[in-house]
Formats: C-alpha cells, structure tokens, sequence
C-alpha cells in the first residue's frame, strides 16, 4: 500500500512537471493537493469607503450642486460625465483637486470653474475620489 501512495505521487510529480506545485498527499491514493504558484500581493487601495463617505458628504455640504448635476449637464459637467473622462488615479486626483481649490475653464467649455480657496487639498481629494468612483462599469 505505501509503495502504491509512493508511486502515484510520483506519477504526479512528473505529470505536473514541478514537484513545486505539490503539498501535501491526502490518505486517498491519486489525489494531490496543489499549492497555488500566484503571488498574493494586496494591491494598496487608492479609495478607502470612508473617502467616499466624506467626499459625498462634503459634496452636500459644499456650493457644488449649484453647477453641477450627478447626472445631468447644467452649467458645468455632470459628476458622471467627469467619471466618465477621468480615470480614478493618483494624478486626475490631484490635478481636479488643484482645479476645485483653483478655479478653471477650458476642458468643459467657456464659463469658469469658480474657485475654493478655503477649502483644505485633503477634503477637495476626497471629494474628487467620490465623483471618479461614480464612473459605470
């Protein structure tokens, strides 16, 4: 019996070209436990729930539902057209988070963006992370 066991494991080992992959040989002959050869790497989260969380509500708290629609144009883009154009990365966020506090015009047409001096970078980031997680799937 344990010549059978020895046997078939190595039956497998040469079938699966890699005794890397083997691990453990359960009791019943023929069966083989693999061990998965992808690294497991946590990519680090650019969005954290409370970002949203924070950004939405300093959204309603803010004038910017004056200009803006979530999803219609009214005098400036809709926070679903800006998802829509912007990717959510490290740099669309700092740059609309720069055009918040700075004020702008140019990308969505002619009337400018109004600006926000007063408000803190890590509120306008959080703000910016909210709409570019808005974008559709």
């Amino acid at each position: 019996m344990k010549f059978r066991i020895i046997l078939t494991g190595i039956m497998v080992i040469v079938l699966s070209g890699s005794s890397a992959n083997v691990v453990a040989q359960s009791k019943k002959p023929g069966t083989v436990k693999k061990k998965s050869t992808a690294p497991v790497v946590a990519k680090p989260s650019l969005v954290s729930a409370e970002d949203l969380t924070e950004g939405k509500l300093l959204i309603s708290k803010s004038d910017c539902m004056i200009c803006h629609g979530m999803e219609a144009k009214m005098i400036g883009p809709s926070y679903l057209s800006v998802a829509e154009k912007y990717p959510l990365n490290a740099e669309n966020i700092y740059g609309l988070s720069k055009k918040i506090i700075e004020g702008g015009s140019g990308v969505w047409g002619t009337v400018p963006m109004t600006a926000h001096p007063a408000l803190a970078p890590a509120d306008a980031n959080k703000m910016v992370k909210y709409i570019l997680s808005l974008k559709k799937p």
